[in-house]
């Protein structure tokens, strides 16, 4: 099965890991980035750019194509794809708007009955603000004091599109994953991840500084009710709105006193909460994608591995605010070497040395009977790796380690 994966960042790095496990998958990458090279054969050709990409998925004829991230899903790549006959794995850009429009994804939600943190007129603290569009995950601002309401107000002006201004939600927050073929679903197993840049959830938002699977705080069988009470409403009603959502759904939930609330939902695989997913994957992702892509997952069942994952994101020194380019990078293959995946997120190739390319550098996954075991690998691992300035979380899976 040829696959052309669209991306470069450390969630297409797992899909490509995943995904080159059945040894009759020959695997592409559009424009890929060093670790997934090590896969398979990667080509400079843009994300965002349907037309290439649609020239090169003919030219190899291609089976599947997998879209990573949002930004071209959003922007309708997928449609661009699917209309040319090719079998794609993503939704088409009326079905994304669930993540590109977080106006839209209310209006999906309450014509569900998908229970949501309600919307307020005007900004008053305690409130969360939010940009309307894509931000990478850094247009969010929790505001409990008005010095941060005034800070997340500039910040938020900012960034183009309306602002979304919603009450503040206490709780326990998930990552929810349903694979859908426009009409049947497949969940999969949830996880936890962790925004903020420094320990203790302190500091401004990213997008995504480490996360682990399972989630201690949802006993067995918990989370696939919670994607039949969340999940498939929105599947039903983009359905009956004539765009059908063919690819990942992606919730992010908060487990409140008052029940589960979604926060928002997501196009896409998580990033780094796929990083913690996959390797729990017991089964043909592959086989899945394609099914998912050709509109039949009736019959598709995915299984779910013992073990623990817990994955730690290794970022740029200045990251959120700045990236860092050309800093070499050592120490991945002494990572490897104690059992732990290393997924190449911000990285490229000056001849032989690995060096440094944008926020978010490195996502490292241990894994182990226990998350407490699987969080002693990842950050093993993490020792062993080094750059100039290389940050990360010391507290990841800290207080699920010891449930």
């Amino acid at each position: 099965m040829k696959v052309l994966l669209v991306g470069s960042g450390g969630r297409e790095h797992a899909l490509a890991w995943k995904l080159t496990k059945r040894p009759d998958v020959e695997l592409h990458a559009a424009p890929g980035n060093p670790g997934i090279a090590a896969l398979g054969h990667c080509h400079p050709v843009r994300a965002e750019d349907g037309e290439a990409l649609l020239g090169l998925a003919r030219s190899l004829d291609a089976d599947l194509v997998v879209i990573g991230p949002e930004g071209p899903l959003v922007a309708g790549v997928a449609d661009e794809l699917r209309h040319a006959g090719l079998a794609v794995f993503g939704p088409g850009r009326a079905a994304a708007r669930i993540e590109g429009s977080k106006s839209f994804a209310k209006d999906v939600m309450r014509a569900a009955g998908v229970p949501t943190a309600q919307s307020l007129a005007v900004a008053r603290v305690p409130c969360v603000i939010k940009a309307d569009g894509l931000a990478a995950g850094k247009g969010v601002f929790v505001c409990r004091s008005a010095a941060e309401l005034d800070a997340g107000l500039r910040a938020a002006a900012a960034l183009p599109g309306p602002l979304v201004i919603e009450e503040l939600l206490d709780g326990e927050e998930v990552s929810l994953f349903a694979l859908s073929d426009g009409r049947t679903i497949v969940p999969l197993a949830p996880a936890q991840d962790f925004k903020r840049i420094d320990d203790g959830d302190a500091g401004p938002n990213t997008g995504g500084m480490g996360s682990y699977s399972p989630v201690p705080r949802l006993a067995p069988g918990e989370a696939e009710e919670l994607v039949e009470l969340l999940c498939r409403p929105v599947v039903d009603e983009l359905a009956r709105r004539g765009s059908p959502f063919v690819g990942v759904l992606f919730a992010g939930l908060m487990l409140t006193e008052s029940g589960p609330r979604v926060l928002e939902f997501n196009c896409r695989f998580g990033d780094p909460e796929t990083q913690s997913l996959l390797p729990r994957i017991d089964g043909d992702l592959g086989a899945a994608l394609q099914a998912a892509a050709a509109g039949d997952l009736s019959g598709v069942e995915l299984g779910t591995l013992p073990d623990a994952a817990v994955t730690v994101v290794v970022a740029a020194p200045g990251y959120p605010e700045r990236s860092d380019h050309g800093t070499a990078i050592d120490g991945i293959e002494d990572a490897e070497a104690v059992g732990a995946l290393v997924f190449h997120a911000g990285t490229a190739r000056h001849g032989e040395q690995l060096v440094t390319s944008g926020g978010r550098i490195l996502a490292v996954t241990g894994t182990g009977e226990t998350i407490a075991a699987a969080r002693a690998l990842a950050y093993e691992a993490c020792s062993r790796i080094s750059f100039a300035g290389a940050r990360y979380r010391t507290d990841i899976a800290l207080a699920a380690a010891g449930r």
